[in-house]
């Protein structure tokens, strides 16, 4: 493909040659000089900015260090009748603290409800976090056996306010007891009589 210039294009070509060559030799001296102190002042940035980043990445990481995570478990159990979170340490058997959607709401009605599971979770983010948890695995439980196998609801809440509450989350596990052979439903032969 050949392409050819416009009048106006080889006009402003020919200015541009003609312009170059007389301030060139003056041109050339001084920005030798400017590319110089540039360059020497670049290099000098340079390693101030290396000596701060060696600094900072070795001040995170002795913070890094310093900080152990301390891992628990929450237990919630969540029924339609009430909302309970239980925190311990890994092992399950030192409670660290334990709050109930009763604990915090008036009426017998709303301890199931998921503004009484949240409010028990923050209850339970607040002394755990005294007490030096900073991540927690999950563990959720509903009622089973004969019972009903679904959580209630005011799990999803108090999941929530446990993650909003700055912990690092690990497993959620589902630890329903489900019965593999079958336990005897309450209510007698007959059924429940209404």
């Amino acid at each position: 493909m050949w392409y050819t210039l416009s009048e106006t294009e080889t006009v402003t070509e020919e200015e541009v040659k003609e312009s170059v060559p007389e301030a060139s030799s003056e041109a050339t001296t001084e920005t030798k000089k400017e590319k110089a102190a540039e360059t020497s002042e670049k290099a000098a940035t340079k390693a101030s900015s290396e000596t701060a980043t060696e600094a900072s990445s070795k001040t995170t990481t002795e913070t890094k260090k310093e900080v152990k995570e301390k891992w628990g478990i929450a237990h919630i159990y969540s029924s339609f009748n009430n909302t309970i979170i239980h925190i311990t340490d890994l092992t399950g058997a030192e409670t660290a603290t334990i709050s109930s959607g009763g604990q915090h709401v008036t009426a017998d009605r709303y301890e199931s409800s998921p503004f009484a599971a949240m409010k028990a979770a923050n209850a339970a983010v607040g002394a755990a976090k005294t007490k030096g948890f900073t991540a927690l695995h999950i563990k959720v439980r509903a009622v089973g056996g004969v019972g009903s196998r679904v959580p209630g609801p005011g799990a999803q809440a108090a999941i929530r306010a446990l993650a909003r509450g700055g912990f690092k989350i690990g497993r959620i596990d589902d630890v329903t007891p489900i019965p593999h052979d079958t336990t005897r439903k309450k209510g007698g032969k007959r059924g429940r009589r209404v």
